[in-house]
């Protein structure tokens, strides 16, 4: 009697056969390996890597083939770097895939982010807190997801990220009790419990050690802390960022201890129809050094931005630099 073969069967198989060529294409198996993902019994660990990515495009449950067991273990494993993993196999990708057809001209930026991610029904769930939603004004159960893209102006690939919880044990949920230190587990969880700013900066280590290559950082005000932008400037990258509009942060501007409030009333402003409505050179107040000096731009829009570089051009370079400025 002949075997009836579906046509979900077929797509299935369609699927398998392009996620193998995409594993061999990026040699997701060496990104593993990189990352402590090594097989302890069972299964290899790319075949279950594989079963799990073709889930989400098959539209299939774990239940129907391998033992949940299996997944589960793979999944909960203390010794498996994610956050190398996901940095690695996006490298890999801009390197091979998206690099070959991007001109030299154009400049690679690396753009910091946070959105909500919302677990309001859970209650098992380890560190979880409450998180105050902007959009629904009120505080709700779930976690900051900071996330870490890498972009040349026309694709944007994401390179990791990170679920960021609270520092106050009063407002979290399962803290887990006596966890082994030595785990990248532990690690993990450390730094979800740590500053947005500080887990920012280990989000942008990972990609330069990964040799993304990048020119500049992009990042709104909630980053825009002097102190952030001084530590982001020392590992090599130029920043273009909104300013906070706060009294409580000071920069240099002509010899004087200004607030960016201050700076704005007291220069200024072109007019008439310019792309920007005021560019003064400042200098942000920090205990941490500063290599060189930044240039404050402000938009016709009232939108402070603020960029980092090496050594201080001419007028005419500054504005070449300024046209530039307003394009990225």
């Amino acid at each position: 009697m002949s075997r009836i073969i579906t046509q979900k069967a077929e797509e299935n198989k369609q699927i398998s056969e392009r996620i193998k060529n995409f594993m061999k294409r990026f040699d997701v198996s060496s990104a593993l390996k990189s990352s402590n993902a090594v097989k302890i019994k069972g299964f290899a660990v790319i075949e279950i890597f594989q079963y799990l990515f073709m889930l989400v495009f098959a539209h299939r449950s774990i239940y129907m083939d391998m033992k949940k067991d299996t997944v589960y273990r793979f999944l909960n494993s203390a010794r498996i770097n994610w956050l190398r993993f996901t940095t690695r196999l996006s490298a890999k990708i801009i390197e091979d895939a998206i690099a070959p057809l991007t001109s030299e001209q154009r400049e690679n930026v690396l753009i910091i982010d946070d959105s909500f991610f919302e677990r309001n029904r859970s209650k098992k769930v380890e560190l979880l807190t409450k998180v105050f939603d902007h959009a629904k004004r009120n505080y709700i159960y779930g976690f900051r997801m900071l996330t870490l893209g890498w972009s040349d102006g026309n694709t944007i690939m994401p390179v990791n990220s990170i679920l960021l919880s609270s520092e106050n044990d009063k407002t979290v949920v399962n803290i887990p009790e006596n966890p082994d230190k030595r785990t990248n587990a532990f690690k993990r969880r450390k730094l979800s419990r740590s500053k947005a700013n500080d887990a920012m900066i280990t989000l942008i280590k990972e990609a330069k050690a990964a040799c993304i290559k990048a020119s500049y950082v992009l990042f709104d005000s909630w980053f825009a802390s002097p102190d952030s932008i001084c530590k982001v400037r020392t590992l090599g990258y130029d920043i273009i960022a909104m300013i906070k509009k706060t009294p409580k942060l000071f920069y240099e501007c002509n010899g004087k201890m200004m607030s960016i409030c201050d700076i704005f009333k007291s220069n200024k402003k072109r007019r008439g129809r310019s792309k920007y409505l005021l560019s003064v050179d400042v200098k942000p107040y920090t205990q941490t050094p500063l290599l060189s000096p930044c240039r404050r731009c402000s938009s016709p829009k009232r939108a402070f931005s603020k960029h980092f570089h090496r050594r201080k051009p001419s007028d005419f370079t500054y504005r070449l630099f300024k046209d530039y400025l307003m394009r990225l």
